[in-house]
């Protein structure tokens, strides 16, 4: 298997994308593929650099055995398009922003997220930022529906 880089993209990096990030990390490791394939977020706006994930994303990772504190927020930069090989955005603003960025030779590596996530109807994880835990909870649930499914894809396409 030939090494597969994924990179989660949210608008701060401190909410949705570094969720996605621990999710994808643990069940790449849960399935022993830790040396084959790596994983990384950041985000489309510089709001938060060097901060870690949002206390409330990490309550609920904790919950949940998903350790985020060793994250930092960072944004994306031009390199990520050419280094990354799904380059998944969690919403269809920052999708926009990133294909704007994106030079031309890389888009086809950019998609939603949530298109791994077969059984469920939203397109875009939404934004807990402004909202209460219940939130946060949907999107830890709507973020690990979708790693399986991306999981599923690069064990099948590798």
């Amino acid at each position: 298997m030939k090494k597969i880089r994924v990179l989660f993209v949210c608008m701060g990096n401190i909410c949705r994308s570094p969720t996605a990030h621990g999710v994808f990390e643990k069940a790449v490791a849960d399935a022993g593929l830790s040396d084959h394939i790596l994983v990384d977020s950041a985000g489309t706006h510089a709001y938060h650099i060097g901060e870690q994930p949002d206390a409330r994303s990490q309550d609920t990772a904790r919950q949940r055995g998903v350790d985020l504190s060793t994250q930092r927020a960072r944004r994306v930069d031009r390199d990520d398009f050419s280094r990354f090989d799904y380059v998944l955005a969690m919403d269809e603003d920052n999708y926009q922003i990133l294909y704007q960025q994106c030079p031309a030779e890389y888009r086809q590596r950019l998609q939603l997220f949530m298109e791994y996530a077969t059984d469920r109807p939203e397109s875009e994880v939404p934004d807990p930022y402004y909202g209460g835990a219940g939130g946060f909870e949907r999107v830890f649930d709507m973020v690990e529906e979708a790693s399986a499914g991306l999981l599923n894809t690069i064990q099948k396409d590798s």
